[in-house]
């Protein structure tokens, strides 16, 4: 039976009660209303923890909001953990929603490494604001966003915040394929099974992927 205390409470993953994470949010989470601070809290997650995709996802510290806050950088499971992580720190119920998503602006590099432009449960926040669920998607920094010329994603608390189905130079950027659901920590066993049957190359690198760079 859902409740709303499961999305204020701490997870295995989105590990709201974590010291780290819990400094984080004090810092970030500025203005008089939870929207307020909501808001605040996605901009300081997104751009302060750089995106990378070239992790080691055998590894159940990828997919946990203070690993991903420790590391300064993380893929959109981990950057949207941490961002309902420190939502709940901050009193606003909060958690995270997967899709599949076709990247049509896929980098070769990584093309290369999953053989795919069809990324599996990717990871977004769900906020409880103003008595509504409002999707809150912060993966991509500013300065990545800049260097591919891809439109950053803004949010403000009452609309959803989705990735742009296409770039600065209009060409077709995101397009969402399918829904996996909403849940109130990360179903990581699930996400690394489906990660290992998907992406085969990368999974099989394990560490040895974290040796890439991105953007």
């Amino acid at each position: 039976m859902e409740t709303m205390q499961q999305y204020l409470s701490p997870g295995r993953y989105i590990d709201s009660d974590h010291p780290a994470v819990a400094a984080f949010a004090r810092e970030h989470a500025r203005g008089a209303s939870p929207l307020e601070r909501a808001v605040s809290l996605y901009y300081a997650v997104r751009d302060r923890i750089r995106y990378n995709p070239f992790l080691d996802f055998t590894d159940d510290a990828t997919y946990r909001a203070s690993s991903c806050l420790a590391a300064g950088e993380g893929f959109c499971v981990g950057k949207a953990a941490l961002l309902a992580a420190c939502a709940r720190s901050a009193g606003v119920a909060a958690r995270i929603g997967f899709a599949d998503v076709k990247n049509h602006l896929s980098t070769p590099r990584l093309l290369e490494h999953i053989g795919s432009d069809l990324f599996i449960y990717h990871g977004y926040a769900e906020l409880h604001l103003e008595g509504a669920w409002v999707k809150a998607t912060p993966a991509f920094n500013l300065a990545l966003c800049q260097k591919f010329r891809v439109k950053p994603l803004e949010f403000d608390g009452r609309h959803d915040s989705i990735f742009h189905p296409y770039d600065e130079d209009n060409r077709r950027h995101m397009e969402y394929l399918r829904d996996r659901g909403r849940y109130a920590d990360v179903p990581a066993a699930e996400i690394r099974a489906a990660f290992r049957s998907a992406y085969p190359k990368l999974y099989a690198l394990g560490r040895e992927a974290a040796k890439e760079s991105f953007g």
